[in-house]
């Protein structure tokens, strides 16, 4: 294995894993593999990068810092040659969160310093620009993540937002930098290093920019950032010889699909207002989930009535809605119920003969996803076809296997419900 992954939740897992799968033009991808959490066996032969899946982004610190050193272990013990921790595009976290720690315990244990903050990924709009996080034209801290119901961004400096979290100095690449290529980035970095500071926000407006920043990190031995800062790393790895590059397909899979929404974010909401148009939708009673009057099995049984009309079963709420759920009943207390709730479906659906299930939500997609490897004996997951963006296909287990796309809540074309069936497959 020549790049390895600590994704600190699932749909960053697939969507880092996409970029790596998918690569730049003409030399392509690597052979990619997803693992749902700390793996207790060998990754495949044949996986040249492989992405670890947790749950971290909003567990405590310890919990935090203690899984990520474990998923290094483990990634270092496959012969990985450059290790990325991958956070969310729009760095979710609190100012006492996790982001800092996880890093800083990483570069601790592996010696590294000047090490790159990136959560720049222009194609869904999110860029870097004098230390400042946008998403589209907007500051994050005015594009609707300030009301994230779990990680409110309320300060779009990265190099400030990511000093509250850390003792280590933080440093800037400004545009012009990357502006400069490659070895004037490599030379910035170096410099940060060498300053005492053991991050370096680094900016990037367009993809180009990730390439060239890409380049500057052929020798780095850890990166952090968001998908996007993974674009141009896979050819380093081809150009040396040490990779096949090329492309990665999946065959379509018959059976019955469900869609499963667990996200309040704007784009998700959108995309449930437009598949409840055409499609069966059931809209969950988050307050008779929790009082133990709507299970699983109500959602399977809706699902299964309308087998063979893409029925989707959602949470989705206003911002407004979603905070006064949360005032009565408790944050903690709701998010472990609903991602129970989805768990649990997943496992009966697996049960019931379902082979294609679309999850959206990070949290909702972890529980998904953990459920059915579980099901399925905790098999690698194979990187498929993208979908949107971001947000492949993803195939878990060989014989019977079940398809996957787990999209976090931002993510996705309007129609992106359908389009993930129809590329999935057959009904």
């Amino acid at each position: 294995m020549l790049i390895g992954v600590i994704a600190d939740d699932f749909t960053g897992a697939s969507d880092i894993a996409n970029t790596l799968a998918k690569g730049v033009a003409p030399e392509g991808g690597l052979a990619t593999a997803q693992f749902p959490g700390v793996p207790t066996k060998p990754a495949p032969d044949h996986v040249e990068a492989g992405v670890i899946s947790l749950k971290s982004r909003t567990a405590p610190i310890d919990e935090a810092v203690a899984e990520s050193l474990a998923a290094l272990e483990w990634l270092l013990e496959q012969g990985c040659q450059q290790i990325i921790f991958k956070y969310c595009s729009t760095f979710d976290s609190t100012s006492d969160g996790n982001i800092g720690p996880v890093g800083q315990a990483l570069a601790l244990a592996m010696n590294a310093r000047g090490v790159v903050v990136c959560p720049a990924f222009p194609t869904v709009g999110r860029t870097v620009y004098q230390g400042h996080l946008f998403v589209f034209d907007k500051l994050l801290s005015e594009s609707g993540m300030q009301n994230h119901p779990l990680t409110p961004m309320t300060d779009p400096d990265i190099r400030r937002f990511l000093s509250l979290q850390t003792e280590w100095g933080v440093g800037h690449v400004a545009q012009a930098t990357v502006n400069a290529g490659s070895d004037r980035v490599a030379q910035a970095l170096a410099e940060d290093a060498s300053a005492g500071n053991m991050f370096s926000v680094v900016d990037a407006t367009s993809d180009e920019d990730l390439l060239t920043i890409g380049e500057a990190l052929q020798d780095a031995s850890l990166i952090t950032g968001g998908s996007g800062i993974a674009l141009g790393l896979p050819r380093n790895f081809i150009r040396k010889r040490l990779a096949r590059g090329g492309e990665t397909t999946l065959d379509a899979q018959a059976g019955p699909d469900a869609i499963l929404a667990g996200s309040c974010s704007g784009a998700t909401r959108g995309q449930v207002d437009l598949h409840e148009g055409a499609h069966p939708c059931y809209a969950i009673d988050v307050p008779k989930v929790m009082s133990g009057d709507i299970t699983a099995e109500t959602l399977v049984n809706y699902i299964v009535e309308h087998q063979g009309k893409q029925p989707l079963v959602y949470s989705s709420g206003t911002p407004e809605a979603v905070k006064e759920i949360q005032n009565t009943y408790g944050r903690e207390k709701v998010a472990a119920t609903l991602d129970a709730l989805f768990a649990d479906t997943a496992r009966q659906l697996i049960q019931n003969g379902y082979r294609k299930i679309v999850v959206a939500g990070g949290e909702t997609s972890g529980a998904v996803a953990q459920a059915v490897a579980e099901e399925l004996g905790n098999p690698a997951m194979q990187i498929g076809p993208e979908i949107d963006p971001g947000v492949p296909v993803l195939k878990v287990g060989e014989t019977d296997a079940v398809l996957l796309a787990l999209k976090s809540g931002n993510f996705g074309a309007p129609d992106f419900f359908s389009k993930a069936l129809s590329i999935m497959g057959t009904k």
